[in-house]
């Protein structure tokens, strides 16, 4: 009987102790599960929280940059008048006021090629290279003549041209690359005996470009 009783009492003891170890390692894994549970929930959130900080910077920069946009074509207005020499047809056309105007050649006195640059407020040196918001060139030579001189780059597709017209005036506009270092469009009118050119000379300018050669007008 003393012997009997010894075995049932280690079976017990074996049996208690299987139980022990199982409910500690599920109790481990339960545990080990609720901390990556609680890790990737953690991560989840700072990847969620951080996205959204991203898309709230993004929509703050838009809108900044949209308000910039807004207020510097505010600050363009109201647009000052061109005024060309009398004897040269008296040129006119509006820009922004915050550009500056240099004439670089008068022909008051001497006659010959007129020359004045347009640029936001500052006009930089003069060179066939530098580009300007608007050149405007008014030459003692045939329509026909200057147009022609864009034949070469129109043929070999550095230049497009087609028709243009402002205020009933009828001219010829060329878009494309002038230069290596001009890429712009350029709009060409008969003045009587003369030929008026405005040039923009970089894509930049092309918005307020195309607003100041819908106001071109002239004394035919």
């Amino acid at each position: 009987m003393k012997t009997i009783r010894r075995t049932h009492e280690q079976g017990a003891v074996s049996g208690s102790l299987i139980a022990i170890i199982g409910l500690s390692i599920l109790a481990v894994t339960l545990g080990g599960m609720a901390v990556w549970a609680l890790l990737s929930y953690n991560q989840e959130k700072t990847n969620v929280d951080g996205r959204i900080d991203l898309a709230v910077a993004q929509a703050q920069k838009e809108q900044a940059d949209a308000d910039e946009v807004k207020f510097a074509e505010r600050e363009k207005e109201p647009n000052r008048q061109f005024v060309g020499p009398d004897d040269y047809g008296r040129l006119t056309f509006d820009y922004p006021k915050t550009w500056s105007v240099y004439v670089a050649k008068d022909v008051s006195q001497r006659g010959g090629t007129y020359e004045a640059y347009l640029n936001p407020v500052t006009v930089p040196p003069v060179s066939s290279k530098q580009q300007f918001a608007v050149r405007v060139t008014i030459q003692e030579m045939d329509y026909d003549r200057v147009v022609e001189s864009y034949a070469r780059a129109v043929e070999k597709g550095d230049l497009s041209t087609s028709a243009t017209s402002a205020n009933g005036h009828s001219g010829t506009r060329f878009d494309g690359n002038f230069s290596k270092d001009i890429r712009g469009a350029a709009v060409v009118y008969r003045i009587r005996d003369k030929t008026v050119t405005l040039r923009t000379d970089a894509d930049t300018f092309k918005p307020d470009f195309e607003k100041i050669i819908k106001t071109i007008d002239f004394n035919t």
